[in-house]
């Protein structure tokens, strides 16, 4: 049986419709050949919901801090407004979508981030029980990035993090989308693969820097995890997607240390 397939979605693309719908479209022709895991974040909306509210964005390291008194708004903003248009978009294209939280059947557990970011949590897998269940059913998942420590509170999680733990959870193939093609070399060409020794040589140098930094991370941890590599590309270009699993090179491979 083919791997799952976690596609993890954020940033630009939730403020276009049109690309949302391209992106839908193309999972709509996957799901009958694969399952598909849609992960998502939503940066921009967090930000303008933060702003209206009266409150700054911080951020270290490409990573939001999350203080406690921005809980309630950036969960509401994640899990809510984020994660139910992208189900009721699906929905409308005929797509049997269900909106879930990291939290959701106890398949995400979170330690709180020691990186003094606030409240936001590292993800590890736990139970596929509940995602299973769904996948089997035809179901698309959509997860939204907000997860809880075992105390209950409420976390803020990285979404490419977040994507990284699903996929570890089912063993799966991770395409991490992004509003630019790939990932840039010093040249400023971008790179058909990658592996930890370059992406830290173009760390260091400032090539790779903020929010990419967080997401060749994130991958560089799922593909020496998983023993393949992640593709970082464009959800400019949905059609890449079939072209991914068909065997055909896109985007940037996430090379592992080890094979």
């Amino acid at each position: 049986m083919n791997k799952p397939l976690v596609i993890k979605i954020g940033g630009a693309i939730l403020e276009q419709e049109e690309a949302l719908k391209a992106l839908l479209t193309e999972i709509t022709k996957l799901k009958l050949n694969a399952k598909i895991v849609l992960v998502h974040g939503g940066g921009c909306v967090v930000d303008e919901m933060l702003y209206h509210a009266g409150f700054t964005t911080v951020k270290k390291h490409g990573l939001r801090v999350t203080p406690k008194e921005q809980v309630a708004l950036i969960s509401g903003a994640l899990a809510g407004t984020v994660n139910k248009s992208i189900v009721a978009q699906a929905s409308s294209m005929q797509l049997t979508a269900v909106g879930l939280s990291l939290a959701d059947g106890d398949m995400i557990t979170c330690t709180k981030s020691k990186l003094e970011l606030g409240e936001v949590g590292v993800p590890s897998p736990k139970s596929s029980q509940l995602l299973d269940a769904l996948l089997n059913g035809q179901f698309l998942p959509v997860i939204s990035s907000i997860g809880a420590l075992d105390n209950g509170d409420l976390v803020n999680v990285n979404a490419d993090d977040a994507a990284v733990a699903i996929c570890q959870l089912l063993n799966a193939k991770l395409l991490l989308l992004t509003d630019v093609n790939g990932v840039k070399g010093s040249d400023g060409n971008y790179l058909e693969s990658l592996n930890s020794e370059q992406a830290n040589n173009l760390i260091e140098q400032g090539v790779i820097a903020g929010g990419m930094t967080a997401k060749v991370n994130a991958a560089l941890q799922a593909a020496n995890q998983l023993r393949r590599s992640i593709v970082v590309a464009s959800w400019q270009s949905p059609e890449q997607i079939t072209q991914l699993l068909s065997g055909v090179g896109v985007g940037t491979q996430i090379q592992p240390d080890f094979v």
